[in-house]
């Protein structure tokens, strides 16, 4: 898998867990949707009230089935209910560093074996 879909979120003052539950809920969901794969919800050490979220895809042909979907609307509406800002974006992966030095990742997976100390 080497696409993402990522977002930047800033609930409202006070909606912090409502919304940490509401992603949870929708996340959820999108884990079962055809090609996702790990979701991820992180804070801004430096800045709590932002959020970041990943969402790792098989394909972007996967991400586009999903915000198709006839759920995807409803089911993001409940999340933005308590997001003030919200910006999202769809990532594809140029290059992979492992401990070792720089993978690239039309290579993979034997160089990224290499690359984290395995064998060619």
């Amino acid at each position: 898998m080497d696409t993402y879909t990522t977002g930047s979120w800033k609930p409202f003052p006070g909606h912090e867990d409502a919304f940490v539950d509401a992603w949870i809920e929708f996340s959820n969901w999108t884990s079962t949707m055809p090609g996702a794969g790990t979701a991820i919800l992180s804070r801004d050490l430096r800045d709590p009230q932002r959020f970041v979220s990943f969402v790792e895809w098989e394909s972007i042909d996967a991400i586009r089935g999903w915000k198709t979907s006839p759920e995807f609307k409803p089911r993001m509406a409940r999340v933005q209910a308590h997001i003030d800002k919200f910006a999202p974006t769809e990532l594809e992966v140029v290059a992979v560093c492992a401990a070792g030095g720089r993978v690239n990742p039309t290579t993979a997976p034997h160089t990224i074996q290499f690359a984290l100390g395995g064998t060619r």
